[in-house]
């Protein structure tokens, strides 16, 4: 074989190396669809923010990436690395959903269904202030007795 062709063979067979290893990074990354509905009537949420999070083996979040929402409740990341992602969505007047998703496949559609934010609880509430009252009454019962105890006898 003469040097030119040498030279050509080892050219094509460098070709034929790149493109393989190109399509193998290629099949590496997923095209991210979501779709952020109201879970109550399937309505869209626009506007919503949608965080993205590589997670490492070590289970550490490394970096992360912002999307928003249309009119329609979509949006999209093409190019999405396999493995396992942490999905965020932050919308306000819902609650924040969070969820570690597996990445394997070429295409991955996620819907996300937001709850309206539930009932807050304290220990301050209507509940409670019966209770309080009986301990106030009973406050000012023993204060009362107590300041005529230390009177003076006439």
């Amino acid at each position: 074989m003469t040097p030119m062709k040498r030279l050509a063979v080892l050219f094509i067979t460098a070709l034929l190396l790149f493109a393989a290893v190109a399509v193998t990074a290629e099949d590496k990354s997923s095209d991210l669809k979501f779709l952020v509905i109201r879970d109550y009537n399937g309505k869209p949420v626009r506007n919503a923010s949608v965080i993205l999070h590589p997670i490492d083996n070590e289970g550490k979040q490394r970096g992360g990436y912002q999307l928003k929402t249309d009119a329609e409740g979509k949006t999209g990341f093409d190019g999405a690395p396999y493995g396992l992602l942490r999905i965020q969505v932050l919308a306000q007047g819902f609650q924040t959903y969070g969820e570690d998703f597996q990445i394997n496949q070429p295409t991955t559609e996620i819907t996300i269904k937001l709850k309206r934010p539930g009932g807050q609880y304290s220990i301050y509430d209507d509940k409670n202030q019966g209770s309080s009252e009986n301990n106030q009454g009973s406050d000012k019962k023993d204060s009362e007795d107590s300041k005529n105890n230390n009177q003076a006898p006439k």
